[in-house]
């Protein structure tokens, strides 16, 4: 039998988000049953709200960076029980066969990953609903054993922003005697300057504008270098081996991609769209330097578990605003002023106010 449950939801992308019931199916064999307890605010939850990346179907709960504890598993369910403190990120699913689901990379499914909102149930075409809600229930190959002594709260943002910085850092090897750059310092931005701190590197912040610095050697960079300062970018043209931009809309990285060493990378996680026109790249670099414009996409569920493990080890969670639901509007807007450091969370328990 279906369970009923409170949400909040966008019914258009020019409306508020409101109350909103709706139901979670019954638990399938290899399902898990989570009561949710904090849910991160992401930029991508306004992008599917407000379709500004096309193609939605509403109406949509946002909200994929979950944290809850474990109300009910079904029966072919034995990697955890009532109780437990769990989490869940962007996917829900996955076809499970093909070479991306085989190599632990459900991100990039060749068959399309099933998103934890705004997505279709690749076993009764239902919409999923995410974390805006009260509840979730999800296979438990796509639920996360969240390590003991993280502040619940801060944890919520790992499941997205967290795993996004992390990835990068992994596959190109950050870590000691590596010297890591970051550009852009807000949600994704705070949590590689605080991953790649932890990993050994020596960091790096870009920022277009002083008044950072405080918060960015806070949070573990070393320096801090001023993107619009024609002087301290000559002071670092060939310095880095690995630069994660962050910047979500179009912008010209060639000054970036001039301070990458001989076979650096440049990752970009932030933006989603054709770099053309007047923010075209010169691929001169990448020919006669080995240099490697990338992109990257959150993680799968074995990189993303390994992230969690390493943020339990170095007590590493995002910086965050507590919320109620119902202030979830006012805080999209100050999202789009950048007026956060760094994540809005969900106190979930306010949506039985």
């Amino acid at each position: 039998m279906a369970t009923t449950v409170k949400g909040y939801a966008a019914h258009a992308s020019d409306a508020d988000l409101v109350p909103f019931s709706f139901d979670r199916r019954e638990l399938r064999v290899d399902d898990v049953e989570i009561d949710i307890l904090f849910c991160g605010v992401c930029h991508s939850d306004i992008h599917h709200v407000r379709n500004d990346w096309g193609g939605e179907t509403y109406p949509i709960v946002p909200g994929h960076e979950i944290i809850g504890r474990v109300t009910r598993v079904g029966p072919q369910v034995t990697r955890f029980a009532n109780g437990d403190i769990v989490g869940v990120g962007c996917l829900v699913d996955s076809c499970r066969e093909c070479s991306s689901c085989d190599h632990d990379v459900e991100q990039y499914c060749l068959n399309g990953s099933t998103l934890t909102y705004a997505g279709k149930d690749r076993h009764d075409g239902s919409p999923t609903y995410g974390g805006y809600s009260e509840t979730v229930i999800v296979s438990d190959r796509f639920v996360l054993v969240i390590p003991d002594g993280l502040d619940l709260a801060g944890a919520a943002p790992l499941l997205c922003a967290g795993i996004t910085s992390y990835s990068p850092l992994r596959r190109f090897r950050a870590g000691p005697g590596k010297k890591v750059a970051v550009v852009g310092l807000g949600g994704l931005g705070h949590m590689a300057l605080k991953l790649a701190r932890a990993m050994g590197a020596e960091v790096t912040l870009f920022s277009r504008s002083r008044g950072k610095e405080e918060d960015a050697f806070r949070l573990g960079a070393d320096k801090v270098v001023i993107s619009t300062d024609e002087e301290e970018m000559k002071c670092v043209l060939g310095s880095f081996d690995l630069i994660i931009d962050t910047v979500p809309y179009p912008h010209d990285v060639n000054p970036y991609i001039g301070t990458l060493g001989v076979e650096g990378a440049l990752v970009l996680v932030g933006y989603l769209g054709p770099l053309e026109g007047e923010n075209a790249v010169n691929s001169a670099p990448m020919v006669f330097r080995g240099k490697t414009l990338a992109g990257s996409l959150i993680g799968g569920l074995a990189e993303t578990q390994e992230m969690l493990n390493f943020c339990g080890e170095h007590g590493i969670v995002s910086d965050v605003e507590l919320i109620d639901i119902q202030n979830i509007n006012a805080a999209y807007e100050r999202m789009l002023q950048s007026d956060v450091k760094y994540r809005f969370v969900i106190d979930n328990a306010s949506l039985r106010k």
